[in-house]
């Protein structure tokens, strides 16, 4: 696999592979498979495949690992045009393409576009931490793809991402935002996914929740006490919407949830996924 993006190529493990599937529209999907096992399909949000580097090697042991690369991420394809229903289609296209019914577990809108998916697809379980659910007076007011826009059209595509990150990773609220960024690891590569980030922002706007998420598999709402409240707001809508779910909530953890506290989420993950009673390990990672 080439380097694009401003990320570096998928995770080594003793066994990987890159693969393509053609989504509805006949654009090109790409999709690591890791490891041997059921089927897990991890899905990430608006960073690159990449975020889910750390967490590879704690699931493919016991699971075939599926990173699917977002249209106009990695080594995707893409459209001029992009919506809901486009992503929708898109993992669809990889879920009918690998053995056996898989679980999904998506992060921020890898967390929407799994619940989505699940309302028109067979799944085995579904896992969504913070979802990019917006709901009540927040995405009344939501302009995040506007903001974004606006920066992108002055040429200032760095202060487009740092007005993403303030938002979505801090809730609008950090003092020493330049000082967190160098600690970051996507920082700067991921200025080069700016427009697409801008983008999946408009679908996110746009997508109202419905009263009722015909999800027809068990569902598993991950939060952490340090993320944004809105996002904290909409699993709880979430979780009202959906027959057959729970929540968990991760004391001191942020939006980043699954890379902030791997060794907490993924022992979780785990549990649920094998018919386990749901718990919260106490350990700072």
């Amino acid at each position: 696999m080439t380097e694009r993006q401003g990320f570096p190529g998928p995770a080594p493990t003793t066994n990987c592979t890159m693969q393509t599937v053609s989504s509805a529209d006949g654009t090109s999907i790409a999709f690591e498979k890791h490891g041997a096992g059921p089927p897990l399909i991890l899905l990430h949000g608006g960073s690159a495949p990449q975020y889910w580097k750390p967490i590879v090697p704690r699931l493919a042991d016991e699971y075939t690992v599926i990173i699917p690369h977002r249209r106009g991420v990695g080594e995707s394809g893409d459209t001029a045009e992009y919506t809901l229903d486009r992503g929708v289609e898109d993992i669809r296209a990889v879920v009918d393409a690998v053995d056996g019914t898989p679980v999904l577990f998506g992060h921020s809108f890898g967390g929407l576009l799994a619940l989505e998916t699940a309302r028109t697809t067979a799944v085995e379980k579904l896992i969504a931490y913070e979802p990019a659910v917006l709901v009540g007076e927040y995405r009344d007011q939501a302009d995040l793809a506007a903001q974004m826009q606006s920066r992108i059209d002055e040429g200032d595509r760095r202060q487009a991402m740092k007005f993403y990150i303030r938002e979505v990773m801090h809730g609008g609220e950090i003092d020493d935002l330049d000082g967190w960024l160098a600690e970051w690891p996507p920082w700067p590569g991921i200025v080069a996914l700016t427009e697409n980030v801008a983008r999946i922002n408009r679908a996110i706007e746009q997508y109202r929740l419905p009263d009722t998420l015909d999800v027809d598999a068990p569902v598993l709402l991950l939060t952490g006490t340090a993320g944004p409240p809105h996002l904290r707001d909409s699993i709880r809508a979430v979780d009202a919407a959906l027959p057959d779910s729970r929540v968990v909530e991760f004391d001191g953890v942020g939006h980043g949830g699954p890379t902030e506290a791997p060794s907490r989420v993924i022992a979780t993950v785990r549990a649920f996924i094998d018919g386990e009673e749901t718990r919260i390990p106490e350990s700072s990672t």
